[in-house]
């Protein structure tokens, strides 16, 4: 097994490491050197000082096995593991000096699975659903000392029928409880979210607005809106409410 290193030209922001409701692509994680079928462990390093940013595993060019970033302290920020050039199993994100902040399932290089987030004490803080890069309905969140959390608020819904006036139904939405909240429109039957198939509705203070208008065409007798909450723990909790029409031709 050979090990070699590497001097990048070092950029502060590329270290960075999303702990969002979904994980992302750290840029150091793709190879920025051309290789004609190396096999070891490549050790990259910052400019200018003997500290290694980053470990990558390759076989013969291709990145196949673990690939580590590091803390300045020394100690393992994340790691990947990688099947073929693409990312495969269980990657994991370390507090600085401590144990796993979150573990991501990654099957052919998207997140599908359970991603579980944990306290500094081992305990889950948070899990939720993926299905090919889609965040799924599944959700919960549990106290430090491992008590599942549900104090969520609820979706308030209220309706105003001028439908006899002037064709059109209005739809408000809000919050049973003030909190950061996002409202969208959609389909989601398929029991996933899809940020590119949703319809934003606009929100002013809290207060999601909606004017469906009567159609020329036949269209389904409720709409189904999505509240995109965001919780404490900074995860956000996707709730969806169906919201019965009286007429089956709105839109």
């Amino acid at each position: 097994m050979k090990t070699i290193k590497i001097a990048l030209f070092y950029l502060p922001f590329l270290l960075i490491v999303s702990c969002g409701e979904h994980a992302s692509t750290n840029p150091l994680s793709r190879s920025t050197v051309a290789d004609t079928g190396f096999t070891g462990i490549k050790q990259y390093t910052q400019q200018g000082i003997e500290r290694v940013v980053k470990e990558t595993e390759f076989k013969n060019g291709v990145r196949n096995g673990f690939s580590k970033t590091f803390y300045a302290s020394g100690k393992v920020r994340q790691i990947y593991q990688y099947k073929n050039d693409l990312r495969e199993g269980i990657a994991e994100w370390y507090y600085d000096g401590g144990p796993v902040f979150r573990s991501t399932p990654f099957v052919r290089d998207t997140v599908h699975g359970i991603e579980v987030q944990h306290f500094r004490n081992g305990r889950a803080k948070a899990k939720m659903g993926f299905e090919k890069g889609l965040r799924t309905f599944f959700f919960e969140e549990y106290t430090r000392d491992g008590k599942l959390y549900n104090a969520y608020p609820d979706v308030v819904v209220k309706t105003r029928n001028n439908y006899n006036a002037n064709g059109t139904y209005n739809i408000s939405v809000e919050l049973s409880y003030p909190a950061n909240v996002d409202f969208f429109r959609g389909d989601f039957s398929k029991g996933v979210y899809d940020p590119d198939a949703v319809e934003p509705i606009k929100t002013v203070n809290g207060v999601g607005n909606l004017t469906l208008k009567k159609s020329s065409e036949q269209t389904k007798p409720y709409v189904e809106i999505l509240a995109s909450i965001l919780t404490g723990y900074g995860n956000r909790y996707l709730l969806v409410k169906r919201i019965d029409l009286p007429y089956n031709d709105l839109d």
